[in-house]
């Protein structure tokens, strides 16, 4: 296989019907490890918002169980979009999410914005550092992605193209972005988290690394002071290399797709097993769609 032929396969598809299988190309085998560097600085822009940090922070997850909250996240995602949204693996990993969330109250302009940067945050990333840019249908399916997501979590609103995505995103931050301590403890917790997958020597530069790749409106939010210029310049430079470097290797063959690997279930896991201990205990709720009962 070379290297842009699953470009050019993309490029043959209709977003609107193929929106899943150009997914799932971009996450397990074009860009997986620059999708999940966006999903994880989607993560963090989601603490800049006070109301949504003091939320998180509140639940004790991020500072007791950091490993397993972002794991979770991953592998719900996973689970709705592996076999099809609309499959029975996805709309069950879809029913216990959002018995999860049901327990929060959460305001529908928060989900909105929450999912908005799983929309954009990878999009921007690729843009930055991918070893090529994403083609227009590749864009566009990651937009549907982020409308079918809405629809499975009750989601109202949501927009079905990347531009509305981007303007929703931009405008949110512009109107809720503020300092606030919850949002330096919850984003000091994850990156204590991310840290940890390294040797403790390196734990630092992997730190001052991170913070180099954040936009300053983010850090003052987070409370971290920006990066100095040439660190920000080298972590740059580090990242265009690498993808120089990806540019030239083969394409990933199709029986090896990149698939999570959680370090917290080492021996797999069940749906019950993701979410808060308390989860089980909480009903679920019908989908939009689910048959009624007579």
């Amino acid at each position: 296989m070379g290297r842009y032929s699953r470009l050019r396969e993309i490029r043959a598809m209709d977003p609107r019907r193929d929106y899943e299988r150009i997914h799932k190309l971009i996450s397990q085998y074009e860009f997986p490890w620059d999708y999940m560097q966006g999903i994880g600085l989607a993560f963090i822009r989601d603490y800049g918002v006070p109301r949504i940090s003091r939320l998180l922070d509140a639940t004790g997850e991020f500072e007791h169980a950091g490993q397993k909250r972002y794991d979770d996240t991953i592998l719900f995602a996973h689970e709705m979009a592996q076999d099809g949204f609309d499959s029975e693996r996805g709309r069950a990993a879809a029913r216990h999410l959002n018995r999860v969330h049901d327990r929060y109250g959460i305001r529908n302009e928060d989900f909105l914005y929450v999912l908005a940067t799983t929309v954009v945050g990878p999009a921007r990333w690729i843009e930055r550092f991918g070893w090529r840019r994403l083609c227009a249908n590749e864009v566009e399916s990651l937009a549907l992605v982020g409308h079918k997501m809405a629809q499975l979590m009750n989601i109202e609103g949501a927009p079905s193209t990347y531009a509305e995505f981007e303007r929703l995103l931009d405008a949110y931050e512009r109107e809720h972005f503020a300092y606030d301590p919850a949002n330096h403890r919850v984003a000091r917790a994850t990156f204590r988290t991310s840290a940890s997958w390294y040797p403790r020597a390196l734990r630092p530069l992997v730190l001052r690394f991170t913070l180099a790749l954040i936009d300053e409106r983010l850090l003052s939010t987070l409370g971290y002071a920006p990066q100095p210029a040439p660190v920000r310049r080298l972590a740059e430079a580090a990242l265009r290399v690498r993808a120089g470097v990806v540019r030239l290797l083969p394409a990933r063959p199709d029986r090896f797709p990149r698939l999570p690997k959680p370090r917290t279930y080492p021996f797999g896991y069940t749906l019950d097993d993701l979410g808060p201990n308390w989860t089980a205990t909480r009903p679920l709720r019908p989908l939009h769609d689910d048959p009624r009962p007579d």
